[in-house]
């Protein structure tokens, strides 16, 4: 079992002991280091070699967005040899700072009123390499990417570059599928997903799992609201 090393960086003590709580009850986590401020985040980071850093968005000092920042950059990497992922945990929806934190690098954003379940499955899920949103205000979110031009995404056009199956995989994501769902949804294997994934990302010039749900929305590839196309089934022998 492949452990998850935690790094909780948020400045009030009593959140971060509710968050090792919950963290630490499970087999495969482990909450290695506490950081009450960006700064101290960002120190642990390099010392510690975290695999994912929980990270409060608003601190004194030096900010969940700069501390992000620094701790995604190359010169700051985990155990395993890839860089530390960012959770960014919010009590705001879709802020201006949550925005900038998933332009720093982020891989994702949680409420803080979040249930425990919901928390380690973010953890999780990021962890294993997929951007984690809070579905009740993805809508937000994408309004706020679509408001500032600062980052260019690609126009609808584009798209064409992709196959129909990095088409549908690229609409999954951007309905929230994990890979193993998405393997799961479309009766292939998780590899084929990844590999798939990895050629969305290249030929749209796309960052991450955030630039990518951003893109499927922008460019019409999925529609608010709407639902995922139903799961194919296997041939009858």
């Amino acid at each position: 079992m492949t452990r998850i090393r935690v790094l909780l960086a948020d400045d009030q003590p009593m959140v971060r002991s509710g968050l090792g709580m919950i963290l630490s009850s499970e087999p495969d986590i482990d909450v290695v280091g506490e950081a009450g401020d960006g700064a101290e985040a960002v120190e642990l980071a390099r010392a510690l070699r975290p695999t994912l850093v929980l990270m409060d968005v608003r601190m004194p000092g030096t900010d969940g967005v700069a501390a992000t920042r620094q701790i995604t950059a190359d010169a700051f990497p985990a155990e395993h040899g890839t860089v530390a992922r960012v959770l960014i945990l919010t009590t705001y929806h879709a802020s201006a700072a949550v925005y900038e934190a998933l332009r720093a690098g982020a891989s994702g954003f949680l409420l803080k009123d979040a249930a425990g379940d919901e928390l380690v499955r973010a953890v999780r899920a990021v962890a294993a390499g997929d951007a984690w949103l809070a579905p009740a205000v993805t809508a937000e979110l994408l309004a706020e990417f679509a408001s500032r031009p600062e980052r260019r995404l690609p126009e609808p056009a584009e798209l064409n570059v992709l196959t129909s199956r990095e088409r549908e995989v690229l609409g999954l994501v951007a309905h929230g599928f994990s890979n193993p769902e998405i393997a799961d949804h479309l009766v292939i294997g998780e590899a084929t997903v990844k590999t798939h994934f990895g050629r969305v990302l290249m030929k749209l010039a796309l960052r991450d799992r955030a630039q990518a749900v951003a893109t499927a929305y922008q460019c019409g590839l999925v529609a608010p609201g709407t639902t995922p196309p139903p799961p194919r089934r296997p041939p009858r022998p």
